[in-house]
């Protein structure tokens, strides 16, 4: 049995739960905490595009602390982009409000992956200098996560040129040009690798490979046209930075669970559909897991985001190896305060009972 105080004081919880060990609370972040909800982060991210603000390195840092300073979260998330890397090599894509990334001229042949050029570090130079910004600003027990498109999300972007829910041209490519469906997904692999190895390399501490998209393939498509990028993506950050965790989340993934596992997180990221205790039953027993709170609940208010967050933790059963987040990303709509009455709540609960498996009872 593990207490509050079977820990070393000095390690931030984050990086303790994801190679799960006990940590004195059970740590809190939010996908997409950096902006959209916050009035402070509409007060300072001026107009234009979101690349327009990440292209800012104080003003990308800034935006990154504020929920730091706010929530009280326990871990800081760049704030950037997925598409960031393929528009600075310039490939011809931004992000447009209401509507997400969009790509006017669509990858569709041999002759438009010229266009994807291998990413450089200097191609990124702004996003290190945000970087080395926060690693002084941020306090030490607050990591700060980097983090990428995973291959097949960025390539679902590139091929159908705006946000799909059909993915007619992808799933298109993928049957009918295989040579070239793993050229486009072997250069995004080198690239989400630059691209998270540059922000390690500046400070970052932990990352995560977004895969959001992945849930639209059977199991089958995933292993055969998917998998052995995401794996090389792992596999290398792995041997460029050892003992750095990194996370592996997609939406609708309850049937890739075990294939997104195999390709080598140290985490893995679990929306609202997946119990955490199922997850573990199927894979390991000490499986880490990230998530897994609705974001509809915390748009329902503030009973029923505590209540669900409650729910979540007694599904963890006081595993160590926990690392508290919604199921999905922050809704724009959603009342910061409630947010921070979350993280109140997760840290109250389990810093009272600590990590280990008397909490809640188990």
């Amino acid at each position: 049995m593990s207490s509050s105080r079977d820990f070393p004081p000095d390690e931030p919880p984050f990086l303790a739960a994801a190679f799960g060990r006990p940590a004195a609370r059970t740590p809190v972040w939010f996908m997409r905490q950096a902006g959209r909800s916050l009035p402070e982060y509409r007060a300072v991210r001026g107009p234009g595009s979101i690349l327009d603000a990440i292209a800012r390195p104080e003003t990308a840092a800034e935006i990154t602390m504020q929920p730091v300073r706010r929530h009280g979260v326990d871990a800081a998330v760049l704030y950037s982009d997925i598409v960031v890397p393929v528009h600075a090599v310039g490939f011809g894509i931004d992000v447009a409000p209401g509507t997400g990334p969009v790509a006017e001229n669509p990858l569709r042949s041999a002759a438009d992956l010229e266009r994807l050029r291998p990413l450089e570090p200097a191609d990124v130079d702004y996003v290190a200098a945000t970087v080395d910004i926060l690693t002084h600003e941020l306090p030490p027990m607050v990591p700060l996560l980097a983090f990428a498109g995973a291959p097949f999300t960025l390539a679902s972007y590139l091929i159908e040129g705006a946000p799909s829910r059909t993915y007619r041209h992808t799933k298109a490519l993928m049957q009918t040009d295989e040579v070239l469906w793993h050229a486009v997904l072997d250069r995004l692999a080198g690239s989400a690798i630059e691209f998270i190895s540059v922000q390690l390399a500046h400070g970052a501490r932990a990352f995560q490979l977004f895969d959001s998209w992945a849930g639209s393939l059977s199991d089958a498509d995933y292993q055969r046209f998917v998998l052995p990028h995401s794996t090389r993506v792992f596999s290398e950050l792995a041997e460029r930075h050892p003992n750095v965790p990194g996370i592996h989340f997609g939406i609708g993934c309850d049937h890739l669970l075990e294939s997104m596992h195999n390709a080598g997180p140290q985490v893995l990221g679990l929306d609202w559909r997946t119990s955490i205790q199922a997850a573990r039953r199927r894979i390991d027993p000490d499986l880490v897991v990230q998530g897994n709170l609705d974001p509809a609940l915390v748009l329902a208010g503030r009973e029923p985001a505590l209540a669900g967050a409650e729910a979540v933790l007694a599904d963890n059963a006081g595993h160590p190896g926990h690392i508290f987040n919604l199921g999905h990303g922050v809704q724009p709509d959603s009342n910061p305060e409630v947010l921070t009455a979350v993280v109140d709540r997760v840290h109250e609960i389990t810093a009272r009972h600590g990590t280990g498996n008397d909490l809640l009872g188990a």
